[in-house]
């Protein structure tokens, strides 16, 4: 009969453990049922009685657990603190740290705080952590399991979890999920992804775009194109100032998939323009305000010229669209993301 703490799969690719492990971490389903999934597999390496999976916020220094379970409420509350934080932040978050137990520390636990003050009187007498890493190097969050006997972990043990930590790292990435949302848009050649409190992130597979930055004109436009309850819009904007309908970029601003832990609000990518279907620059810039239900006198007197000349702009526009109303166009342009909305008319950046 195996002894608590001890491994019950050998080590190696070819342990049905770890296949199993790799195989939840690469399915479908929700992160929350995945990440249950594994932990019940991590207890069979090291049988626990409290253990949680938390993901550092991207915009605010603190963790948000994905699942947290078999402490008591003044457990939790030193969890939910900002000197758990500082912990998380003194142990280290190297990719190449290995798990931690708590018979690794350098000096005894009786000289731990935390340990003392919160864990211990929980009934913890052994546990083990680990940072969660991606492979391109991305610090994610921490996995960490308690238990209430007095015997740790293994070495085999902890290194069996080191090697499993990739896996639940996969396993709970959000940038999964986002990164499918952008490979939906084939021709996206730069992209990022944008936090719920407007922060630009790196999106991986695509590199950066001088326009895709946190606070940007274009990045604050997109995202108030999903505003209403959207989720794709496209719309053309220009590099430049100067740039003509040549010098456009094709944006396109999806929703985020809805799914713990809720802090990825859209993903944002830009490509090249398209068929403009021979839409002159202004032409684009009517068609954003028509998109907008603006009649011909407001168009006039936000763009400084006459009604006359958006009635022929208005024309031109239904010609090439080859539609027979205002309304129609409108549709048509939203349809294929062929305007240029009002607050990026002077490139990708609003107007003051």
């Amino acid at each position: 009969m195996p002894v608590r703490g001890e491994v019950r799969e050998p080590l190696g690719g070819s342990s049905p453990l770890v296949m199993e492990m790799a195989g939840i971490a690469a399915g479908c389903g929700g992160v929350v049922e995945r990440v249950d999934a594994l932990l019940d597999r991590l207890r069979q390496v090291f049988p626990c009685d409290a253990s949680f999976v938390a993901l550092l916020h991207p915009d605010r220094r603190e963790h948000l657990y994905l699942v947290r379970n078999g402490y008591d409420e003044r457990a939790c509350a030193y969890l939910d603190s900002a000197e758990f934080r500082t912990d998380v932040e003194l142990c280290g978050g190297r990719p190449t740290r290995p798990p931690g137990r708590l018979c690794d520390l350098p000096g005894p636990p009786d000289e731990v705080e935390a340990w003392v003050e919160y864990l211990a009187p929980a009934g913890f007498r052994e546990g083990i952590g680990v940072g969660l890493f991606t492979t391109d190097g991305r610090y994610l969050g921490v996995v960490c399991l308690y238990t209430v006997r007095a015997v740790p972990p293994t070495d085999a043990a902890r290194d069996l979890i080191g090697a499993l930590a990739p896996l639940m790292a996969h396993a709970v990435d959000p940038m999964r999920s986002v990164s499918a949302v952008a490979a939906t848009v084939a021709d996206a050649v730069a992209g990022v992804v944008v936090t719920r409190a407007g922060t630009a992130l790196p999106l991986p597979g695509l590199p950066p775009h001088p326009l895709l930055t946190t606070g940007s004109g274009l990045v604050r436009v997109a995202t108030g194109q999903l505003s209403g309850g959207s989720a794709h819009v496209a719309f053309l904007c220009r590099e430049t100032a100067a740039a003509g309908p040549d010098g456009s970029l094709r944006v396109t601003a999806l929703s985020a998939p809805i799914e713990p832990p809720y802090y990825f609000a859209a993903v944002v990518t830009v490509g090249p323009p398209g068929d403009l279907h021979g839409l002159t620059r202004r032409e684009l810039e009517v068609l954003g305000l028509l998109v907008e239900g603006w009649p011909n006198r407001a168009i006039a007197l936000d763009l400084g010229i006459t009604e006359r000349t958006v009635a022929a702009h208005v024309e031109h526009i239904l010609a090439k669209l080859d539609v027979t109303s205002r309304t129609v166009a409108a549709v048509s342009a939203l349809r294929l993301g062929l305007f240029v909305p009002r607050l990026l008319r002077g490139g990708g950046d609003p107007q003051p």
